[in-house]
Order: C-alpha cells, then sequence, then structure tokens
C-alpha cells in the first residue's frame, strides 16, 4: 500500500510546477491545481490513493477561505458600499443564475441539476481578479474599486446560499430533540449572544492576545474552527460556521494582520482541494460535458460582461469603465465549485454537475485572464459598438463645461482620486485655478462639495477636449497611472494644438520614459517621487560617514 506521505509530497512536487508553468503562460494557479489532479485522477492515470488524507486537508482549506472571506467582511465595508457595487451585483446575479438555469435546461440537465449549474455561475474568483487587477496596479481605480464591491455582494450572496443549503441537511430541532418551534429560537438566541462577544469580548480578547503575534494567530484559527465544528453539530454547516468566526473578528482591528498571515496558508491548503477536486472528476459523457460547458462558458465570458455593461450604463457611468468592470468578473469563483461540491455532500446532485461545473471554471479562468490583461486592445477594437451601453442622459460633460464657462484654469487635471484630489487641493489652496475632469460620478460630486470646478467625463474621449477650457491653461496633468490612456491623452492634446505643459503619471520608468518619448513634459512617479522625499527628510537629519569622519577627532 502507498505511503500517504510520500504521495501527498510528491504532488506537492508536482504542483510546485505545475504552477510554476501555469506563472509563465501567465495562469492563476487554480487551473494547474485541477489540471494536475484530473491527470492523475480517473480520467487520467489514476495515481491517486489517499483520498481521505487530501479530503481532510481539502475541508480544512475550504474552511479557512470561508473564515478569511469573513475576516474581510467588515461591518464599516458593508455598510459604505456604493450603489452602483449592490445594483450592479445583484442584477448580474440574478440574471447570470436565470440564463443559466435556462440553459441547463434546455441542454438536457435535470431540474436540481439546472439550478446548481445557475447558481455556480452568478459568483467570480475574488482570488483571480484580485490577483490579475493587483498584477496590474488596477485595485484602486475605478474599474477596480466596483469590481470588488461586486465581489462583496458576491461574497455575502454564496455564503447565504451555503447557510441555507447547511440546514436543509438536517432539521436543528430534530438533532437536539427540541420542539418544532424552539429550532428557530435557538438560532436567534446564538446570533445574539455572538453579537455581544463581537462587540463586548473579542475585540478585548485580541487585544490582550496582540501582545504575542503567534497566538493571536493560533486564537484567530482555533476560534474559527470552533464555530465551523458547531455549525456542523447542529445540522448548518461547518462553511458557514468559518464565515461567522472570522465576521466575528472583523471588526477587531486585528484583521488585516490575520488576513495577511492566514492566506498562505489558506491557498497551501486550498491547493489540496482543487487537486483533490480534479482527481475526482469522472466523466461518463465527455462529449456531452464539453458541449455543454463551451456553451455556457460562452454565456458567462460575454453574458456577464454584457449584463455588468447594461447595469453600469444606466446607472450614467462610460462604456471604457463598465467595460472594464465586467471584463474583470468574466469568470466563475472558486466557491463556485465548493457550492456544487456541497450539493454532492447533501445528495441534490452527482460528480456529472461537478465535471461540467469544474469544465467551466477551467475554460472562463483560463480565457478570463487573457481578457483582463488586454482590455485596453479589447476595448479599443470594441469602443464604438461599447457606444450602445452609454446612457444617452448620462452627465454630460458639454452641459457641465457651459455651467463653468467661465473659468480660466491655470491647470487642468485629469483623475479625482487619491492624487489627483490631493492634487487639486494643494493647488486650490496655494490659489491656483484649477479644473477637475473625472469619470468617477462620485468623485466629481464630492470635488465640486469641496469647491472646485469639475465635469464628467473620460480622457479616452477625444471629444471631450473640445469642451474643456484649455486655451490659457498652463498645465494639463493626468493623475492615471495607465500608459495608454496617457499616451492617447498627448496625441490629442498635441492634435489640439495645445500650447502648454503637460505632466502624466507612471509607476514603471519604462512606461515614464515611453510618455516622455510622446511628448510629455513631465512624468509623476507617486512611488519613486515619495520615496526621494522620504530620503531627503531622513538624511537632513543623518551625518553621512563621510561627514563623520572628517570632523575633529574623527577616526
Amino acid at each position: 500500500m502507498p505511503n500517504p506521505f510520500y504521495e501527498i509530497a510528491l504532488i506537492v512536487v508536482v504542483a510546485a510546477l505545475g504552477g510554476a508553468i501555469a506563472i509563465r503562460l501567465r495562469q492563476p494557479l487554480i487551473i494547474a491545481f485541477v489540471a494536475i489532479g484530473i491527470l492523475i485522477g480517473p480520467s487520467g492515470f489514476d495515481r491517486v490513493s489517499a483520498r481521505e488524507e487530501m479530503g481532510l486537508l481539502a475541508e480544512l482549506g475550504i474552511t479557512l477561505l470561508l473564515f478569511v472571506v469573513g475576516l474581510k467582511l467588515d461591518i464599516q465595508l458593508i455598510r459604505h458600499l456604493g450603489p452602483v457595487a449592490v445594483a450592479t451585483g445583484l442584477a448580474q446575479m440574478a440574471v447570470t443564475f436565470a440564463g443559466g438555469v435556462g440553459l441547463s435546461l434546455l441542454m438536457g440537465a435535470g431540474v436540481t441539476a439546472a439550478l446548481y449549474i445557475g447558481a455556480a455561475l452568478m459568483f467570480s474568483s475574488t482570488v483571480i481578479i484580485v490577483k490579475v487587477l493587483s498584477d496590474r496596479r488596477e485595485i484602486d481605480s475605478l474599474h477596480g474599486r466596483i469590481a470588488l464591491g461586486v465581489l462583496i455582494v458576491q461574497d455575502i450572496a454564496v455564503v447565504a446560499i451555503m447557510a441555507a443549503l447547511g440546514a436543509s441537511k438536517s432539521d436543528l430541532a430534530d438533532q437536539i430533540a427540541l420542539p418544532g418551534w424552539a429550532g428557530p429560537a435557538v438560532i436567534l438566541g446564538c446570533a445574539i449572544l455572538l453579537g455581544v462577544l463581537m462587540r463586548y469580548v473579542l475585540p478585548r480578547v485580541m487585544h490582550a492576545l496582540a501582545r504575542s503575534s503567534e497566538l493571536m494567530l493560533l486564537f484567530a484559527f482555533a476560534w474559527g474552527m470552533f464555530l465551523a465544528t458547531v455549525g456542523d453539530a447542529v445540522g448548518l454547516s461547518r462553511e458557514l460556521g468559518a464565515f461567522l468566526g472570522g465576521f466575528s473578528l472583523a471588526s477587531s482591528g486585528y484583521r488585516e494582520a490575520l488576513s495577511v498571515r492566514l492566506t498562505s496558508l489558506r491557498d497551501f491548503l486550498l491547493l489540496f482541494f482543487f487537486v483533490d477536486l480534479g482527481a475526482r472528476l469522472s466523466f461518463q459523457s465527455p462529449g456531452r460535458a464539453l458541449a455543454m460547458a463551451a456553451v455556457l462558458s460562452l454565456f458567462v465570458l460575454v453574458g456577464k460582461p454584457v449584463l455588468v455593461m447594461a447595469v453600469m450604463g444606466a446607472m450614467g457611468y462610460r462604456r471604457r469603465t463598465s467595460f472594464f468592470a465586467g471584463s474583470a468578473l468574466a469568470q466563475i469563483s472558486e466557491f463556485s465549485l465548493i457550492l456544487v461540491t456541497l450539493g454532492i455532500g447533501i445528495g441534490h446532485v452527482d460528480e456529472q454537475v461537478m465535471g461540467v461545473v469544474t469544465l467551466v471554471a477551467l475554460f472562463t479562468i483560463t480565457l478570463s485572464a487573457y481578457m483582463i490583461t488586454n482590455s485596453q486592445r479589447l476595448f479599443e477594437i470594441l469602443e464604438e459598438p461599447l457606444g450602445a451601453f452609454e446612457r444617452s442622459t448620462a452627465p454630460s460633460v458639454g452641459a457641465d463645461a457651459a455651467d463653468g464657462s467661465d473659468v480660466d484654469p491655470d491647470v487642468v487635471v485629469f483623475g479625482l482620486g487619491r492624487l489627483g484630489g490631493r492634487l487639486v487641493k494643494r493647488l486650490k489652496d496655494d490659489g491656483f485655478e484649477v479644473y477637475g475632469v473625472d469619470f468617477d460620478p462620485e468623485a466629481v460630486a464630492q470635488a465640486k462639495r469641496d469647491g472646485v470646478h469639475a465635469v464628467y467625463g473620460d480622457a479616452a474621449d477625444a471629444a471631450l477636449f473640445h469642451l474643456l477650457p484649455l486655451e490659457h491653461a498652463r498645465w494639463v496633468v493626468s493623475s492615471v497611472p495607465d500608459r495608454d490612456l496617457n499616451a492617447a491623452m498627448i496625441r490629442v492634446l498635441h492634435a489640439e494644438g495645445f500650447e502648454g505643459r503637460i505632466a502624466v503619471t507612471a509607476h514603471t520608468a519604462h512606461d515614464a520614459e515611453r510618455l516622455l518619448e510622446l511628448g510629455a513634459h513631465e512624468v509623476l512617479r507617486p512611488y519613486a517621487d515619495a520615496a526621494l522625499f522620504a530620503a531627503a527628510i531622513l538624511a537632513s537629519d543623518l551625518v553621512s560617514p563621510k561627514d563623520a569622519t572628517a570632523q575633529p577627532g574623527g577616526s
């Protein structure tokens, strides 16, 4: 009989090699792990015998994943979700669910299987989106913030669905031998108790344990495992218990430190979930499964972005923002696989449904990674037809410009986010006339409340520059670190005969060099500039080694 330790060690080594290949191909690690599972499972070489050990590690990975999700859902964060994220998230989930169910039924799936497939298609991958947007430095962009807001809405929804499914496994009142009315009463009592612990007990406990980061981390993990065990024991689900464990600590002030330290452990344990998932796949009708997965994948890759663009367009967002946000959400989630796994455990669906959903995950995650990476090129190709998703009554730059027609600004600033907003405020405080432009309606409204002349507009729209008061402006500044957008802006300004100076923002030296070649007079590099400024402050209070040795008595 093969040694389970040797087998798991071999899986880890093969997963590392497969992960290196995936990174080389610019693919998420999930793809490599599932593919390795398929290769070593019954659909491949059938070399897995340590199923119980792998299954246990997979369950720990799922539990930790839900704990970390709960840990990130701070009550204040939920309270400040923007209306666009809530509206887009709810509308996208509802229509995607209906479309997934309808397509599944048309292709011969049973009603229960169709419901699970529709639910699986609703969710997008937090792991994939955060990783790719972070690599592209777009996590703080408008479309990045909207996509993350939609993901939060989806996370709340998936936990609610898992809780409902977990409760359907068994009746709480029957398990603890109470009258039928007592089950909901017990749940309500537990919820009140958890609320009291969140408010008065857990923050104090975490503060006391914070002197030892290792002990604080151990307590947090133990608390999550305890609630997961309680949830499973009372007939709800360990996933819901783990989520509540994380959620109860999210407002303690230590959630970021815990989340960072638990993420690596979560990713390692999830490796076994995805490998185990691939190893368990067995297709009785591979042709039918592939055909069904192809149709559903096309629906996700095209349907989700279209739905997001339709909702955001109706709310007044420009086609560029809505296209980028929609493209980021064009895949299904690791939660989709967990949801179907839960359905198999309950007995609602069989392995064939898991096979179809896994194929959809492989197809959509693979292709969406390239869609996000090449979103600017895709937008340039599709820009004209995407105009259909812009509301004809969207905020008008022309109308706003007319309202401020008497403005003769010294500086026109594109982008009123963290960098641009502070730049505008500082210039205004120094007595300069500033004119702001942004395609985030909330940023424009905030700038106007601060007394700044601001209009709603997209720097990618060449027609916008005809409406701006550029005749006497001495500077046009872009605080948006998007090389392609800044390059297009420089070209348009030169074509319009702008005689002032142009400053743009870049994160890398390569981008800065390219933008200077195109005609920018200055390139702002926030991280590099901040480092130089910090070094100058420190250097002013330090004595260099040469100065020290030159002093009298120096050795």
